[in-house]
């Protein structure tokens, strides 16, 4: 396209707005905004007309807008929603980013997002930001350029810390990967709940390429913070920030901040670490001794796997050790199925509530390995439904093709919701053929 045309469609559109502007002089703001509602309850044909209100100096009618745009909930809300996130009210802002997660997670306005909380006041809102979100969607949905652009241009640029804080959970939940660097930008904020959820969602977008921009929070004075960041190297296999978690564990202020630094040192898995394992393989505390069987557990080390069996057979250990010497044992090469074998352990709770994600997390980890997978194929025909569902998000994770046929059979199982399961994952594993 040359630059006389887009000069004349810029200017079309400049000249639309202005007599759409002029059309809409005659009406009071409230007159206005009643139109706008009406407008909200027909379908998507009437966006561009909404959109329009998005340029309005008023306010609430470009609130009210957003709002209509919202409800809608369609692919054509995306465009306007993007485009309100450069508003400068923070309001704005926070429903669009809202909306726009909306689209691809449907009920997050309802039940997930922060916009109930803006409209009830302050204390709603720092309680929207106490928990954690742990929502995702399926890794086989692509967010658009655009919405992940918008949601930087918050996080970076909003004049409302409560903004920002809730464009970085959206970025996590969308997997948005054009926003890690203002995720990064977000972890110099001096405002701890933009940390916070900027932790996390890098956490879901599982980049290693941000693991240098984390480092420095290994040693935060706010336990929160530290703590989230000790996970966050953790998860994301950051080898070059063994040094700082270390400093952590040695310096830690309090038992939790010791659990969270050794469980990240666990997740990195380095040899030369083995000798803190093994000091905290009979600890006390049932997460630090679980911590330490994992590292060992990652280590591989064959003269580790006698104590780590004993924990296993320990009858009356706590279910976190058990569960933690169960992996170190698969992690070893202990992959039969039998009865009472680590294997068939971990996927027997995949059907308890209190410990199905730990297990899950687990055999996230381990199915990668082909061995694994392999023992765990003949075992999803027999499974429970609980358990069939989370080995298909499992096997999805795997990032292997050979998960296919286990896959396509389970798509086809009487119960309906094990078979959304297994399509779920098929269109996962399609989508990163494609990727």
């Amino acid at each position: 396209m040359n630059l006389r045309v887009v000069r004349l469609l810029a200017a079309g559109c400049c000249l639309s707005f202005l007599v759409f502007a002029q059309s809409e002089d005659k009406y009071s703001i409230n007159q206005r905004i009643t139109r706008i509602r009406e407008l909200g309850k027909r379908d998507s044909s009437v966006i561009p007309a909404l959109a329009q209100y998005l340029n309005d100096p008023n306010r609430d009618i470009r609130l009210e807008a957003v709002k209509a745009i919202v409800k809608l909930d369609t692919d054509r809300s995306l465009e306007p929603l993007a485009r309100a996130e450069h508003d400068n009210d923070p309001e704005v802002q926070i429903r669009a980013t809202d909306g726009l997660v909306n689209y691809y997670l449907p009920g997050y306005v309802v039940k997930g997002g922060l916009t109930g909380s803006v409209t009830r006041g302050v204390r709603q809102v720092k309680s929207f930001f106490a928990s954690r979100n742990d929502q995702v969607i399926d890794a086989s949905k692509q967010v658009r350029p655009e919405v992940a652009d918008a949601l930087a241009y918050v996080i970076r640029g909003s004049a409302s810390m409560d903004a920002r804080a809730n464009a970085a959970r959206a970025a996590g939940i969308l997997r948005a990967n054009a926003g890690v660097p203002a995720l990064l930008d977000a972890l110099r904020s001096k405002d701890n709940e933009v940390i916070f959820e900027a932790l996390v969602a890098l956490q879901k977008i599982d980049d290693p390429q941000a693991c240098s921009g984390v480092r420095f929070l290994a040693l935060d004075l706010d336990d929160r913070i530290q703590m989230t960041a000790l996970e966050t190297i953790g998860d994301l296999k950051c080898l070059d920030c063994a040094p700082q978690v270390r400093s952590a564990l040695s310096a830690a202020r309090n038992g939790k901040i010791r659990r969270s630094a050794l469980e990240a040192l666990a997740m990195l898995g380095i040899p030369e670490d083995r000798s803190i394992f093994q000091q905290s393989v009979n600890d006390r505390d049932p997460e630090v001794r679980a911590a330490a069987l994992e590292g060992l557990g990652r280590i591989r080390e064959p003269q580790d796997y006698p104590p780590i069996e004993q924990a296993y057979n320990e009858q009356n250990a706590d279910w976190r050790v058990h569960l933690a010497a169960a992996f170190a044992l698969v992690n070893e090469g202990k992959v039969d199925t039998g009865d009472f074998s680590p294997l068939a352990y971990l996927v027997e709770n995949l059907d308890n509530r209190s410990r199905a994600y730990v297990a899950f997390a687990y055999l996230k980890e381990l199915v990668r390995r082909d061995d694994v997978r392999r023992a765990l194929f003949p075992l999803a025909p027999q499974a429970t439904k609980d358990q069939k569902i989370a080995l298909c998000q499992i096997f999805a994770a795997s990032k292997s093709e050979d998960v296919v046929p286990v896959l396509s059979s389970l798509e086809k199982d009487i119960d309906p919701d094990v078979a959304l399961a297994a399509s779920k994952a098929l269109r996962t594993v399609e989508a990163r053929k494609t990727s």
